[in-house]
């Protein structure tokens, strides 16, 4: 597919799937050390006892070799703009899913907002127009994930729909407690799909996608990281056509 056609389905899909965006050596690697960390036995299901397990920030070398590979980095280039990005140092929030009948509590939809961080309630974390703070939403698969194995939701095309909430509410923009008011009702009209694919697997996506967790029907768990991509600088929805990156583009063809 040639880079405007990816484009093209980026801003009408609002994400993008790359297959082997990373190699599967690395997600074993990083693997090894999130199992360590959950403190859970990889070959005895019975210390499975809990739906999630959230791990922090990973700095070192697999991750972060994960998350900038010469594939991602022309994606990046291509979705938000050559310099515009800030090279990924840490892969973020692991959500280890692990089979269970028990509803895990974060399954709502959502989009992942990118500013006033500082506030102590995370409903109170705000997201505006011009996607202040965050460039991309991006989903490491660390392991394969198939239909059964809690992959993310997504609905296709609902970063349009959060664009034109968002429109209206300008540099100030709009608390997560504000967009979820009505559970994202505005998309909930929209083709749903499923991130799924073998380790190694990447998913941009962009800031306004509506995407929500699932339960675990599948027998191995899952390991996926999202972290942002942050933008260099601010991104812009009054630069000239040929400056402006898809990031951008999508939003104000959602708003014009």
């Amino acid at each position: 597919m040639s880079d405007d056609a990816r484009s093209e389905q980026f801003m009408r899909d609002g994400f993008l799937r790359i297959d082997h965006a990373f190699p599967r050596e690395l997600a074993d690697e990083a693997r090894a050390t999130l199992w360590r960390d959950t403190g859970c036995d990889p070959d005895r299901p019975a210390t499975w006892t809990r739906p999630v397990i959230r791990l922090g920030m990973y700095t070192q070398k697999p991750f972060v070799d994960a998350a900038n590979t010469p594939m991602l980095h022309e994606a990046f280039d291509a979705l938000v703009g050559p310099g515009r990005w800030l090279p990924c140092r840490a892969m973020g929030t692991f959500p280890v899913r692990f089979p269970s009948p028990e509803d895990p509590g974060d399954t709502g939809w959502h989009i992942d907002v990118g500013f006033d961080f500082d506030k102590p309630d995370f409903m109170d974390w705000r997201a505006n127009v011009a996607s202040k703070g965050r460039a991309l939403l991006m989903l490491f698969l660390f392991s394969d994930v198939g239909e059964d194995d809690a992959p993310t939701r997504i609905r296709v095309g609902s970063h349009q729909d959060i664009a034109r909430l968002l429109g209206p509410a300008g540099e100030a923009g709009l608390t997560l407690r504000q967009l979820a008011a009505n559970g994202f009702a505005e998309s909930a009209h929209r083709r749903e799909v499923l991130a799924t694919g073998e380790a190694g697997t990447v998913y941009l996506c962009h800031p306004f996608l509506v995407h929500s967790a699932q339960a675990h029907r599948g027998k191995r768990p899952r390991f996926m990281a999202q972290p942002p991509l942050l933008p260099r600088e601010p991104l812009s929805l009054a630069r000239l056509p040929e400056d402006t990156s898809p990031v951008e583009e999508a939003i104000r063809r959602a708003v014009t």
